[in-house]
């Protein structure tokens, strides 16, 4: 492997946010500001006090740092003791995993490194007819640490290539880690990077990066700017709890605006700055958002959606006919909630439309169902739409991940947009580009009565793309109606009341994907629907883990949410299966549930895909379509890929 000091940015003599650009970068009166020496000044005061808190508290500010860096910069803390802990606190011993279940369980058209450590997506853009994906990224093994910027580029953002590492931590303000930041394209199309710095002290501040050679399209080198940090954390804010800034977007009087994670006690907040020139900033005595007993709020994503178009929009878009979503990544929970509302530019300032499914609130709107985390998106400018990155984390043991040599994947991303039926919640779709990975594909319409599990004739069912469309018998769903003994359900759980095994009137019914012949491992992704008030159906969609392995170190967890159905419409799903990770999108991606599962026999040719039906009462019929897909292309890059003449 080359040395990272080849990597390292090169000061550059040419600032591009200099005075010699003031001119395109128009300037305003600022109410309160920061200059950048002030800034400095600040922060090492408050470094100061930080470090002489830590060593007060109990004289070793090496052990609290070591602790508690996983959890600071928004990852999972796993065991590595050769044990696992069980539901019921018991000790029992790892499961013996082998090179052959290991390898297969490393994904073919999900984006993830060559080996080790991966986690929060990082300031994803198109820029000169590529798109860029940076990520955290652990050079020397497959747990937490070490981080710096991985990079790859791709044209489609389906087939990938690996590009040097584009920023590492060689500086006092970013000396124990280059955490999560976002992109922004100015008016002339160039491009500041803001991220997060562990400084060497563990003090959460704010870095300005940009970079070395505009005209380069693969943005191999980046500028840390001299004067970093450009903020440290206000007054009244820990030193560990200010990080991810977000895309800025344009303000009404020409200002740009960020938004950053943080939280007071237990109430989470999103800090707002101005800036005209990403050097210094004025922080609004408002917040953009705050939501009581949700903790700590990291990596914030701001941005609007079209109340009339399926279109994305830029983010600094704003009018009557938008409305505003705020994400936030619930540190204590591993969640991301979003919410839906109304933005004020006068006063920087954001209103829920429903405040009882705010953001961080346990019964509010996820993402996803499963396991995603950590979120971003971006506006795609190259095909007007807004595309969501999400890190998918590994449900098995840190030692599992050791011995495979990699941790973590990136979900397939997914176009954003306001559900313009409901209005109520956002639809999230695999991009189109996945499509090109199709390859022979069968069609099935299929009957299945009450308690039938059916097997689907598709081959070796690792790599499948699945749409489908379900419909409850009319008979049945009359007689379930007229049924004066079956109560309205408006709190099921597939989480509480058992999973794809406890059977009911009207489900649960869908596919049992990575299942072997006998069915010993199996994955169940299915509806199950209930009767609601006034007569009206529930729908619920679920992931069922439960008995996706029989390793015994494996979190295999129930997952699911309720969905809306509309008058009218069918109930559909979409399963995206990519050896150990299982994407489901239910009725055109209202619900989305991503899982990991680790089968130990459901493996290569084994592996089978089935229809269930464990309904009691109700006849189903199914309609879909399975396509085998094949692999992405995702390697280093030579002079090749990129179209450049070899120099041998």
């Amino acid at each position: 492997m080359a040395s990272t000091e080849a990597l390292l940015p090169v000061t550059s003599l040419q600032d591009p946010l200099s005075e010699s650009r003031s001119d395109q970068i128009p300037e305003t009166r600022r109410r309160r500001p920061i200059k950048v020496h002030l800034a400095v000044y600040s922060g090492l005061l408050l470094i100061a006090l930080y470090v002489t808190l830590i060593v007060t508290h109990d004289g070793s500010k090496a052990e609290i740092a070591t602790e508690s860096r996983p959890r600071m910069a928004g990852v999972s803390e796993k065991s590595n003791d050769g044990v696992w802990i069980s539901s019921d606190d018991r000790k029992v011993e790892a499961f013996p995993w082998n090179n052959t279940i290991l390898s297969w369980q490393r994904t073919a058209f999900h984006f993830q490194p060559e080996k080790n450590w991966m986690n929060d997506p990082n300031g994803p853009l198109f820029y000169k007819g590529w798109y860029h994906f940076f990520y955290q990224y652990n050079p020397n093994a497959a747990v937490w640490g070490d981080i710096v910027w991985g990079h790859a580029v791709s044209k489609d953002l389906i087939h990938w290539l690996y590009l040097p590492i584009a920023m590492v931590p060689d500086q006092w303000y970013d000396a124990n880690g280059v955490w999560t930041g976002s992109a922004t394209f100015l008016d002339d199309g160039s491009i500041v990077m803001l991220y997060t710095g562990s400084t060497d002290e563990f003090v959460q501040v704010q870095n300005l990066a940009y970079p070395e050679d505009p005209s380069d399209p693969l943005l191999l080198k980046w500028v840390k700017f001299s004067g970093n940090p450009v903020l440290v954390p206000p007054p009244g804010i820990g030193a560990k709890d200010f990080r991810d800034p977000t895309t800025a977007w344009k303000t009404s009087s020409g200002k740009w605006r960020i938004t950053i994670g943080s939280k007071i006690n237990r109430t989470g907040i999103s800090l707002i700055y101005d800036t005209t020139d990403f050097k210094t900033y004025e922080k609004h005595e408002t917040l953009l958002h705050q939501v009581p007993n949700t903790g700590m709020w990291e990596c914030v994503d701001f941005y609007p959606v079209s109340k009339t178009q399926l279109n994305g929009l830029d983010t600094s878009v704003n009018g009557p006919d938008v409305k505003h979503v705020i994400k936030a990544s619930m540190d204590d929970t591993r969640i991301d909630h979003y919410a839906i509302g109304t933005y004020d530019d006068s006063n920087a300032t954001w209103v829920p439309d429903n405040p009882s499914i705010d953001v961080g609130i346990s019964t509010g709107l996820r993402y996803d169902y499963g396991k995603y985390y950590a979120s971003k998106t971006f506006y795609d400018q190259n095909k007007g739409r807004r595309i969501l990155w999400g890190w998918i984390g590994e449900s098995d043991s840190e030692a599992a991940d050791v011995q495979k040599g990699w941790s973590s994947v990136q979900g397939i991303p997914r176009t954003v947009v306001l559900d313009t039926r409901t209005h109520k919640n956002l639809v999230q779709w695999p991009v189109e580009e996945i499509k090109s990975l199709r390859l022979s594909s069968k069609k099935f319409d299929m009957t299945i009565g009450p308690g039938t599990v059916v097997p689907v004739d598709v081959g070796s069912a690792t790599q499948l793309d699945i749409e489908a469309e379900f419909e409850i018998k009319t008979d049945d769903l009359k007689l379930f109606f007229d049924d004066d003994s079956v109560e309205a359900d408006n709190k099921f759980s597939c989480e509480t009341n058992g999973g794809s095994t406890a059977r009911g009137a009207l489900g649960p019914f869908g596919f049992s994907v990575l299942a072997d012949e006998g069915l010993s491992e199996q994955t169940p992704v299915y509806f199950y629907v209930t009767k609601g008030k006034h007569s009206k159906l529930n729908t619920v969609f679920c992931t069922d883990t439960s008995r996706s392995t029989l390793a015994n170190d494996v979190v295999k967890p129930i997952y699911g949410s309720f969905v809306p159905v509309l008058k009218g419409e069918k109930l559909t799903m979409r399963i995206l299966v990519d050896h150990s990770i299982v994407e489901g999108f239910a009725q055109g991606g209202r619900s989305c549930i991503t899982s990991r599962v680790y089968p130990t026999k459901a493996i290569y040719g084994a592996t089978k895909l089935f229809l269930f039906n464990n309904a009691i009462d109700a006849t189903v019929t199914a309609s879909f379509t399975v396509w085998q897909m094949n692999n992405a292309f995702i390697h280093p890059y030579s002079s090749d890929d990129l179209g450049v003449p070899s120099s041998t």
